[in-house]
């Protein structure tokens, strides 16, 4: 490809993710394809070569926030002398709160369709489970969480949380008290607070 086709992709490639982030932010994982094209422009078929699927754009909208929470986990990882559950449990809230306040991000780790075979296929989560990965071992190592358990089932977790309290009159609250009650299950506890897990209302997007 000459190098003046290559600089002009490398600037609609640019410009149609500036506008994707704007149109998900407005409108969540549904925003139009068509409607990011004009705006940024372009016709619809030069988005769908950059982005060939939904999942692919949703993907590079979330890539900054992906970033980020791989970052967290690798800070949360060196506190050695933290209590293991409660460091992992601290991370998947984050986890759930990025998902809530980013739209679109929910989505770009959920499961591409019945063709996908693991999780793992979705790059999105995938750089999520290798970020928490050591999280999980040391919780695993210490026994604080069930064996078996993988990176995997948590981000699924806290995905379909947030997914299915997305259109809560407050989804922020709703997902944070479900994920709460999932991660602990249904047995009270006598002081009503759940283990490792800080209250939504204390807990920030970054």
């Amino acid at each position: 490809m000459p190098e003046r086709q290559r600089a002009d992709a490398r600037r609609n490639y640019a410009r149609i993710l500036a506008v994707a982030e704007e149109e998900v932010a407005a409108h969540g994982a549904g925003a139009s394809l068509e409607q990011i094209a004009r705006v940024a422009g372009v016709g619809s078929a030069t988005v769908r070569r950059h982005f060939p699927t939904r999942h692919a754009l949703l993907e590079a909208v979330s890539r900054q926030r992906i970033e980020a929470l791989s970052v967290r986990a690798h800070e949360l990882s060196v506190a050695a002398e933290r209590d293991s559950r409660g460091t992992l449990l601290e991370w998947l809230t984050d986890v759930v709160a990025y998902c809530v306040a980013a739209r679109g991000l929910a989505a770009a780790l959920a499961y591409e369709g019945p063709s996908s075979d693991s999780i793992t296929e979705n790059a999105c989560s995938a750089a999520l489970e290798t970020a928490g990965e050591p999280l999980l071992r040391r919780a695993a190592d210490d026994g604080a969480v069930t064996q078996g358990v993988t990176v995997a089932d948590l981000i699924t977790l806290a995905v379909g949380v947030v997914l299915a309290t997305e259109h809560h009159r407050d989804p922020a609250a709703s997902a944070h008290r479900l994920f709460r009650l999932a991660v602990t299950g249904l047995g009270p506890r006598p002081d009503g607070e759940v283990t490792g897990v800080a209250p939504a209302e204390r807990r920030g997007c970054g």
